[in-house]
């Protein structure tokens, strides 16, 4: 028996993967986890791409649900066949009906050949259920598809709703938006760090507050810029 992952993904950082992870991992609690934030409307996400070139023959590959593998039904289809071609088993959490295991029993031949000329009838026969099969697995990625269409509709309706009533979309032009997080990590900076009241250096502020580079020297930039505005009006 190979590998086997699960591959989690959301679309914006601020939303939560933890529900994914949590089901695949109840299912399949030796499932490494690879997991990113990337729209789904576009096949070549870069974990998603490292995991398809990594996966062997035998191995499994475990999503939530069928929009967690591809939201365009071209490219998630035309990624389905070639990790099936490659004997790479792949299971949909939320549709097991087109995980490759009943797609492999759904294609193999439903009559015997006899070696007689009804053949050509059972092969037409045969050949029809493979489509059929197949059909199915279009038309789970084309829902994917359309709910995500959808939601951009239904997006775009709620802020000309909106527009028209007169409310604001998004920030203010020339605000910055703050969130609780941004502001904590501040306050951990002027504390800490000996650019301001205390004696750490960037990288043991980094170990720290375990921010990424270029976030801490943009947190830290902010900071520098407060205390001039402020020390300009003193």
């Amino acid at each position: 028996m190979g590998t086997i992952w699960g591959y989690c993904r959301i679309s914006r950082k601020t939303q939560s993967i933890e529900r994914q992870i949590r089901n695949i991992s109840k299912e399949y609690p030796s499932a490494i986890i690879r997991q990113e934030a990337f729209t789904g409307t576009k096949i070549d996400r870069p974990e998603w791409s490292r995991l398809c070139k990594s996966v062997k023959s035998g191995d499994t590959i475990v999503f939530d649900s069928v929009s967690r593998m591809s939201r365009n039904a071209e490219e998630g289809i035309k990624a389905y066949f070639e990790l099936f071609d490659r004997d790479i088993n792949l299971v949909f959490l939320n549709e097991h009906y087109i995980d490759t295991d009943i797609y492999k029993n759904n294609i193999k031949d439903r009559i015997e050949l006899t070696g007689t000329d009804e053949d050509e009838i059972f092969k037409g026969i045969n050949n029809y259920f493979r489509k059929l099969a197949k059909r199915q697995i279009r038309v789970a990625f084309d829902q994917a598809e359309k709910e995500v269409l959808d939601l951009h509709e239904r997006t775009k309706g709620g802020i000309e709703t909106a527009r028209l009533k007169g409310k604001q979309i998004g920030q203010p032009k020339g605000t910055k938006l703050t969130t609780k997080k941004s502001k904590e990590m501040k306050e951990i900076i002027l504390k800490s760090s000996k650019d301001f009241n205390g004696n750490l250096s960037d990288i043991d502020m980094m170990k720290l507050t375990k921010l990424a580079r270029n976030t801490f020297y943009k947190y830290k930039k902010e900071l520098k810029t407060q205390a001039a505005t402020v020390s300009e009006s003193a």
